[in-house]
């Protein structure tokens, strides 16, 4: 089976284009949408996906400011910081990157940043909207989910789709975001009997546990599609010859780069089985930086009272 490949590289660059339009009409009426990066602590990987985000931030045209406190920064610090940037008119959108250092109670935090600048999605206010089928900002990798499915004109409406993952963040949004494209949805999580099997159902199957190839040809219905939502790390020989039947490749880059990066779908099982896959890297995680910048956007022009736009 030649199984087609879903580029999320080229889908965020759809994205983007359509969003340098909308920025443009925006800024030809005085507005600039904002976004603040809250960054607590020297996090390298945290470090490094906010500078991402503001890069993405300067080439689309947006303002963008990170506010970085130290590592033994308190919760009623990051509090204080939040509640400035929520009466601030020039910005539309607040990320605060995770993990926060431990002694900062993280949900506290989150509850703290606006509903109408929450453009991670997570409040509870944006959650309802979600569920409800509201205007609201969703969150940002499980929008992607949803763009590379209708961009690459994957059918949904009608379709069994199975999310292996329940997480607030990913598992239970897609879940909800399949539904309202009239997809019949079941999620699976660790407790689910027999999980292979129910996952073989799916017509679209979205994996979301963050375990590595943990979904290998037993869950996969020969022709379905396949969202692989997991980024994790190799960094061992004896990782690499586990899940690889040929690891010559992956050896290589191995000893190359240090790494190779695996999804939470066993890469050469799907390309054998499925009809449609996202890879990894290259599938999920280009579009939820960009979705970032889509509910910035969206952010700015709802917080005006104009009419949204999908992008």
């Amino acid at each position: 089976m030649n199984a087609q490949i879903l580029d999320g590289i080229k889908i965020r660059d759809q994205i983007k284009q359509e969003l340098v339009e909308q920025i443009h009409d925006l800024k030809a009426v005085g507005i600039t949408p904002g976004l603040a990066a809250v960054l607590v602590g020297a996090h390298p990987a945290s470090q490094i996906y906010v500078r991402s985000k503001v890069k993405m931030c300067a080439s689309l045209g947006l303002f963008s400011e990170k506010a970085e406190l130290p590592a033994e920064t308190t919760t009623e610090e990051v509090l204080r910081l939040i509640s400035k940037l929520n009466h601030r008119e020039d910005i539309d959108g607040i990320l605060v990157q995770l993990p926060l250092p431990p002694q900062v109670d993280t949900k506290r935090v989150l509850l703290a940043v606006s509903p109408a600048k929450d453009v991670d999605g997570f409040h509870p206010l944006n959650v309802g909207n979600l569920v409800s089928g509201r205007l609201g900002l969703v969150p940002c990798t499980p929008a992607g989910v949803i763009e590379i499915l209708l961009r690459s004109k994957i059918p949904i409406q009608g379709a069994r789709a199975v999310v292996v993952g329940r997480s607030d963040i990913v598992g239970k949004p897609v879940a909800m975001l399949l539904l309202h494209n009239h997809a019949t949805v079941t999620i699976c999580h660790s407790r689910t009997r027999d999980l292979p099997a129910v996952a073989r159902e799916g017509d679209i199957l979205v994996a979301a546990i963050g375990k590595p190839a943990f979904v290998t040809a037993d869950f996969i219905k020969p022709g379905a599609t396949v969202i692989d939502v997991g980024i994790n790390r190799l960094t061992t020989p004896e990782e690499i010859r586990k899940i690889y039947h040929h690891p010559e490749e992956p050896l290589q880059e191995l000893e190359h780069r240090g790494q190779v990066l695996v999804g939470d779908v066993n890469p050469e099982d799907v390309r054998e089985l499925a009809g449609a896959y996202t890879p990894v890297p290259g599938g999920v995680g280009p579009l939820t930086i960009a979705m970032l910048m889509v509910n910035t956007v969206q952010a700015a022009r709802l917080r005006r009272g104009m009419r949204a736009v999908n992008a």
